[in-house]
Formats: C-alpha cells, sequence, structure tokens
C-alpha cells in the first residue's frame, strides 16, 4: 500500500493552517469594510424620491453629480485645502520629527516629547477645533493683542470663517499623523551613514539633502496617505471654520444625506473614494512604502 509524499502533506497541512489563521481578519474586512462599499456602490444606482428609495440600475445619480458645476467647483475647494494642508503638515511634521529624532539625545527624552505631542488627541476633533473660535474671533486673542500692539486698527475679518480658518484647524488636527511615521523612519536610519557623509566633508544642509530625505521618503509618503484621506473626508472642519461660507465633497454628501437623497450622497462617496484611490496610487508610484512596513 502507497503512502502520500510526507512533505507534500506538511505543506498542504502549512498551507490550509495559514489560511485557517487569515480567515478571521478575512471576515472582518469583509463585513465591515468590503460589503459597506458594496451597499455604497449598490445604492448609488437606485432611484429616490421624497417618499423613499426605489431600487433599480440607473446612472441619473451620477450624471447629476458629474454633470453639475457646482459639484466640480466643490473637488477642486476640496483638493485646495487637501493640498495646502498635506503640504504645510508635510513640511511642519517633518522638521517636528527630524528633531525629536536627531537633536533629542536620549530616548526617555524623546518619548515624553512624543507623548506631548499627542496630548491633544486625548480630546475630540469637535473641541479642537472649536477652541480656535475665541483665538481668531473678531474680539479674540489674535485681533486683542494686534490692536493693542497698533499692527491693525481694527479686527481683521478674516481670520475666522474663513478658508484660513479651515485650513489651519486641519493643520492642527491632521499634524501628528504625520509626525509619527516620519519619526518612525528617521529612527530607523542607521546613523552610520549620517557619520560616514559628515566624514566625507558633507555639510548639514548636504547630509540632510542626500541621506536623510531620501531615507525619510516611505515615512512621509505614508504620512501624506493618511492626511490626504482624512482632509477629503472631512465634513466638520469646514461646516464649522468656515462659517458655512465654503464646502466641500464630505460637507456636500452630509447634506444630501440630511435630504434623504441617499442614493446621490451614494454616487458622491463612490467617485470621492476613486479621487481618493488615485491620489494614494499616485503616491505610491512616487515612492515605495514597502521599505517602510
Amino acid at each position: 500500500m502507497r503512502t502520500g509524499n510526507p512533505r507534500r502533506s506538511l505543506a498542504a497541512l502549512g498551507r490550509l493552517t495559514t489560511y485557517l489563521q487569515a480567515t478571521p481578519l478575512l471576515l472582518i474586512l469583509g463585513f465591515f469594510f468590503v460589503l459597506p462599499i458594496l451597499m455604497i456602490i449598490v445604492v448609488s444606482f437606485w432611484d429616490y424620491d421624497f417618499a423613499g428609495l426605489y431600487p433599480d440600475f440607473l446612472t441619473m445619480n451620477y450624471t447629476d453629480t458629474l454633470g453639475s458645476w457646482v459639484t466640480w467647483k466643490t473637488y477642486l475647494n476640496t483638493l485646495k485645502f487637501t493640498v495646502l494642508t498635506w503640504a504645510l503638515t508635510l513640511v511642519i511634521g517633518f522638521w517636528v520629527a527630524y528633531f525629536l529624532a536627531f537633536h533629542v539625545r536620549t530616548t526617555t527624552m524623546q518619548m515624553v516629547l512624543f507623548l506631548v505631542c499627542t496630548v491633544p488627541f486625548l480630546t475630540s476633533n469637535i473641541i479642537r477645533m472649536i477652541s480656535w473660535i475665541p483665538v481668531l474671533g473678531r474680539n479674540g486673542l489674535v485681533n486683542s493683542a494686534l490692536i493693542e500692539l497698533g499692527i491693525v486698527p481694527e479686527p481683521v475679518e478674516w481670520l475666522l470663517y474663513s478658508d484660513f480658518a479651515v485650513v489651519l484647524a486641519m493643520v492642527h488636527l491632521n499634524t501628528l499623523f504625520m509626525v509619527t511615521p516620519i519619526f518612525n523612519t528617521l529612527m530607523r536610519i542607521d546613523r552610520s551613514l549620517i557619520e560616514a557623509a559628515r566624514d566625507c566633508g558633507a555639510s548639514g544642509w548636504q547630509v540632510l539633502w542626500n541621506v536623510v530625505l531620501p531615507l525619510a521618503k516611505p515615512g512621509m509618503a505614508i504620512g501624506s496617505i493618511f492626511v490626504v484621506t482624512l482632509v477629503m473626508a472631512d465634513f466638520s472642519t469646514v461646516q464649522v471654520m468656515s462659517g458655512g461660507q465654503s464646502a466641500s465633497v464630505a460637507l456636500m454628501m452630509k447634506n444630501q444625506m440630511s435630504l434623504l437623497q441617499y442614493p446621490a450622497a451614494a454616487a458622491n462617496a463612490v467617485v470621492l473614494l476613486i479621487v481618493v484611490l488615485l491620489m494614494v496610487a499616485a503616491i505610491l508610484r512616487v515612492v515605495d512604502i514597502r521599505k517602510e512596513l
């Protein structure tokens, strides 16, 4: 009686064990991630009126969305907020991470200062966002200081309820998502590379440009993905800090849902998802983040 190859049996058992270990994660991702997205795609083709939703297969929601100049203007406005927030958080996040990684000598102090950066996250985003109102308001701290110093004769109106206030609040809310991956990447850099560059006569800026920045790109890419996805989906910051004077795609979807226009909101969600995925794909084409994983 012939028996099977024991090595093949062990290999098959190992593959089966791997699949069984991955099954819980696949079920969780399928139920909480894939299934909701599929439902949104399905609902985006439904018909609706003031009375309810009607299962159907119509492209009306997409044609209304993509054929409206208001939608295109809203997307451009959202992209403007995203690009400005991304650029500012990248610059601020890199220099904060660089200071923690290379100018703070002890690991203990690095961890203490890093935890200090996370203190604002002990409160909700809404509270941190609203805290800017008494600072930037007409009678706020900034305007009061400017008037007392004689810099301006009257309060500056554009500090609050403007695009400036929206970008400022978004930078405040999302900078840590850029600091963390960049700091993690910088801490992995072999210090002997920096010493070798200095021994070869490289200046501090040359070391930064030719050694540190190239090696920090994976962390910068991961932080960029975090910031881009969070800003593109943010509606509360735009609504509160602009005083209703600016719009974003997420805010437009929120208003559609408040009017029970769920298929139209679903179509907007699908388009927004495609735009975000294209932006993430562009980042991944520029930087290979597998070095960080």
